[in-house]
């Protein structure tokens, strides 16, 4: 059976983001293209790492010289997105594999996710049976790197001991603490 495949080739939005209170937070993937939306489940890890590297492709698209797209260095203040998720949030699946590339043709990120089939491990990607597939321009690829960046952070704020996220019942084992 073929995968069922969400793609959004030129989508209006694309931004991490999350659902609850900080320490209990959902993160999310979501994605719209006018009336149709998409939201697959993230892990913060996840997300953090899926703005670093898209950081790097962009990066790395700056840097070479013989690059013929103009790569924005910094958000385009058009693109700046900090509205919450589009509500309601309906959970497509759980990411289990992310995928990322680049189109030349299009100047474009690819982002491929794929669920976790078992709860255990992602499949391979052919034998997925679902995958959302969004590509990008490079602007809103630049704010979506940011947005994400600044969703990780705004967390729960880290003990300045141990480094650990602070909550009501924090107990520090560092040793000026104890």
């Amino acid at each position: 059976m073929p995968a069922l495949v969400h793609q959004f080739d030129w989508p209006d939005r694309v931004v991490v983001g999350t659902v609850g209170p900080p320490g209990s937070r959902s993160f999310y993937l979501q994605v719209r293209d006018g009336a149709r939306n998409t939201s697959v489940g993230l892990e913060k890890e996840q997300s953090a790492v899926l703005a670093e590297k898209i950081d790097e492709i962009l990066g790395a698209l700056m840097a070479d010289e013989g690059n013929r797209f103009s790569v924005p260095a910094a958000t385009p203040v058009e693109l700046v997105d900090d509205e919450p998720l589009d509500q309601p949030v309906e959970e497509q699946f759980r990411t289990g594999l992310l995928r990322l590339g680049w189109d030349p043709s299009t100047a474009q990120v690819i982002v491929e996710a794929f669920p976790l089939e078992d709860e255990e491990e992602a499949p391979e990607p052919e034998d997925a049976s679902e995958v959302l597939l969004v590509r990008m321009p490079v602007g809103t690829a630049r704010a979506f790197v940011e947005r994400t960046r600044q969703v990780v952070r705004s967390g729960r704020p880290l003990c300045p001991s141990c480094g650990r996220p602070v909550d009501d019942g924090h107990v520090c084992g560092a040793p000026d603490q104890l």
